[in-house]
């Protein structure tokens, strides 16, 4: 049995940073009133994290990669038979994060244009049509309910994973590295600083352009003449 250097650092910090900002966000819009502008600011988070992550996905580490883990039908078939052998997402894994990641966007997405009709307007709710406004307010809200149903498999099948087929997914997300039997040659490889630079860049252009960066300006106010 060998350790292997398995996720690198900015994955880590993505997964527990999404974790941190998705429960930031369910508890902020719970509590409503002022507490939407949070709402706001989490959703934002998530536009840039998720946006990090797709980026990453093309230029991270080995098995940060969504070539290296997005599975094709020999890989679930393999799977599904106890065949399938690899390192990182299995090929139920990889599709759990691919729905995660989808479900996730569209959500923080929806959420740049919806209305709460009383107080809260999205950063870019001036952006489409009133009718436009309340459509996708009302996906908004339905996804949600997706949302939960999604995150709470994905713990119970952390748990499965850990406790029933002694596959440990918690530890490897905390420490980066993995005891497996394999070749130390597994090591991942790539994800420098060039790489993280261009991610990072990636997600801060997404979050200004989603707080409304290409939006004109407002109209200045009225002159006061003073009457």
């Amino acid at each position: 049995m060998k350790s292997i250097s398995l996720w690198d650092l900015p994955t880590r910090l993505f997964h527990w940073l999404l974790v941190l900002a998705v429960t930031g966000s369910i508890v902020a819009v719970k509590l409503g009133g002022t507490w939407m502008l949070w709402h706001e600011r989490f959703g934002l988070t998530i536009v840039g994290l998720i946006s990090f992550r797709l980026a990453w996905g093309f230029v991270g580490s080995t098995y940060a990669r969504f070539w290296q883990f997005i599975p094709g039908p020999a890989a679930i078939s393999a799977y599904l038979k106890g065949e399938w052998q690899g390192l990182g997402h299995n090929p139920l894994g990889a599709l759990s994060v691919l729905a995660m990641l989808g479900l996730l966007g569209f959500q923080a997405v929806t959420g740049l244009f919806a209305t709460d009709t009383i107080a809260f307007n999205g950063p870019l709710y001036g952006a489409v049509s009133s009718g436009w406004n309340d459509t996708i307010t009302s996906w908004h809200k339905l996804t949600e309910w997706f949302i939960y149903g999604l995150i709470g498999l994905h713990i119970a099948s952390v748990f499965f994973y850990t406790l029933v087929k002694k596959d440990n997914l918690i530890t490897p997300m905390i420490s980066g590295r993995k005891i497996v039997n394999e070749k130390p040659d597994k090591d991942r490889q790539g994800g420098g600083l060039v790489a993280l630079i261009i991610a990072l860049a990636i997600a801060g252009f997404a979050v200004w352009v989603a707080n409304g960066g290409l939006l004109p300006p407002p109209p200045p106010p009225a002159p006061d003449l003073g009457w």
